[in-house]
């Protein structure tokens, strides 16, 4: 059986566009017999940003190698997932503060990653990360997109050798309907998810 892990950052929830691409491709996971999937909806987890005191516990923690404390859970559940899917909205040229604020809890040496005197090195189990996102402008390919960028570098920090993005981009433009955009990037989205 394949874990497949879904992040979800739709902040919009039920209302975000993004939300409905996603749904897309679990559709098609849900149904495979091979998959089991988790869910993570990130609005509703208590993630906390690296403020003083929880950077501290977090070093402390770490410099004790106790690795299998309760806050490193998400990192564990990342490493330990076969494929990523990650669904979040293109804001501000990337994506929501709440998915960095997540990948900063996953970004752990010991579990997600290691380092030696070569550098860092990838520890993660995923072979696959499926990115999907919608943007209301034009930004697919563009140097100021931030957000497929900076996942597909993570996943080479991760040792994820393989990320694919969808993206329903130009949602806002006004050049087509926004339907027609939304459901070609769905039919993307499940023929990647019947490949992962």
């Amino acid at each position: 059986m394949k874990n497949v892990l879904f992040v979800d950052c739709c902040i919009r929830r039920e209302l975000s566009r993004t939300k409905a691409l996603a749904e897309a491709a679990l559709a098609v996971l849900e149904a495979r017999e091979d998959v089991s999937v988790t869910r993570l909806c990130l609005m509703d987890e208590p993630l906390q940003y690296f403020s003083e005191g929880f950077f501290a516990q977090r070093e402390r923690l770490l410099a004790a190698g106790e690795r299998e404390h309760p806050r490193f859970r998400y990192a564990h559940q990342f490493a330990a997932a076969d494929a990523i899917v990650i669904a979040a909205p293109f804001w501000d040229l990337a994506f929501p503060a709440l998915l960095k604020v997540y990948i900063e809890n996953v970004s752990v040496e010991g579990i997600t990653f290691g380092c030696n005197e070569s550098g860092c090195f990838g520890t993660c189990r995923a072979e696959r990360m499926l990115f999907l996102t919608t943007r209301g402008g034009s930004y697919d390919g563009a140097p100021d997109e931030m957000g497929a960028r900076y996942l597909a570098a993570l996943c080479g920090f991760f040792g994820i050798p393989q990320f694919d993005c969808v993206a329903a981009d130009g949602l806002d433009l006004g050049t087509r309907l926004p339907e027609e955009i939304l459901a070609e990037a769905k039919a993307k989205a499940a023929a990647l998810a019947e490949t992962l």
